[in-house]
């Protein structure tokens, strides 16, 4: 057999285990449009303020930043705030303790000295908090590995703005008991009965495309749709899917201003035109984010953002970008 023969064989052979046009993501999804209530505890304490002690300023004196994640007290580790508590039981009158905190992605140290007041306790001048709860919308339910996407965006630290790390966090059922409509500067927002007893799944990232999970519960594979690539999108109607009373979901109808696929999570700028939505809410409200975009019998993205300026309008991020971000 000759040199020629034996290359085409070989290369034959090559193609033939070469997996072609393999998907990352799922072709079918279940749309979802549940409420759902929302808990995440950070990996360390966030400082969100600060306060005087002995008339001294402790952001000026010991250097920490709203925003800043203490993580450690004397090199023991800070989970959350019982932790933190932890460290603060001494017989001293006065105690000297070195804080570990990131900022930026960096791990800095700073030492702090606290004076026991008159109840025994100890005054840092530091207001902190470990978890965030609040409410949003599921996007869609995978049923091949009940795994679940939401919100299409991240949840972030609302007093500095940044991301809120994950350490551990849940879903919920909710139910919605009513809506503030949102106004031209005022975005309103979905208010919700939270039941913290009916688990609906964990949250295991917390990232820029939303939130991920496992669901606690085997879901079916009924009620599968198509996901819509960028691609499949087109200027035009469409609808979302999203609870405004009790836990009923119904679609209403928006439309599709402009299409941009090369944005992070702003892929497309949309416009609620259903009336029965607008007069309930004024147009996209907070707690409608992750609410699903369904066009032409396929699921395409999420809700995300409002317009503050003009509330009927608002962004949505493409189904593709979230299950991309995921795997």
């Amino acid at each position: 057999m000759n040199f020629k023969r034996k290359l085409l064989i070989f290369l034959i052979s090559f193609s033939i285990i070469i997996p072609f046009n393999v998907f990352a993501y799922a072709k079918y999804l279940i749309p979802g449009g549940e409420n759902i209530g929302i808990r995440i505890n950070s990996e360390g304490v966030f400082v969100v303020g600060f306060y005087p002690v002995n008339g001294k300023d402790i952001s000026k004196t010991s250097g920490l930043k709203i925003g800043d994640r203490i993580v450690s007290v004397n090199d023991i580790t800070v989970n959350d705030i019982n932790d933190l508590l932890n460290n603060f039981k001494y017989d001293n009158d006065i105690v000297n303790l070195q804080f570990g905190y990131m900022r930026n992605n960096k791990l800095n140290y700073t030492n702090l000295t606290l004076t026991k007041d008159k109840d025994g306790g100890y005054k840092t001048g530091i207001y902190v908090k470990d978890s965030i709860t609040g409410i949003g919308t599921l996007t869609y339910i995978d049923p091949m590995n009940n795994s679940y996407g939401a919100l299409g965006h991240e949840v972030i630290e609302t007093n500095s703005g940044n991301n809120f790390t994950l350490l551990k966090g849940n879903i919920f059922s909710s139910k919605i008991v009513g809506v503030t409509k949102s106004i031209v500067g005022n975005p309103g927002e979905k208010n919700a009965k939270i039941n913290s007893n009916n688990i609906y799944g964990s949250i295991d990232y917390n990232i820029e495309t939303g939130i991920f999970g496992k669901l606690d519960k085997k879901i079916s594979e009924e009620n599968l749709m198509e996901v819509g690539s960028m691609d499949d999108v087109k200027i035009g109607k469409a609808e979302i899917v999203t609870v405004l009373n009790d836990d009923k979901k119904e679609r209403f109808e928006i439309e599709i201003l402009s299409i941009d696929k090369n944005n992070a999570t702003k892929n497309f700028l949309i416009e609620i035109n259903d009336e029965k939505l607008l007069n309930k809410t004024g147009g996209i409200v907070k707690g409608m984010s992750g609410s699903p975009i369904i066009q032409d019998g396929k699921i395409i993205g999420a809700v995300t953002h409002t317009v503050i300026d003009n509330p009927k309008k608002g962004y949505g991020i493409s189904i593709i970008k979230m299950l991309e971000s995921i795997e």
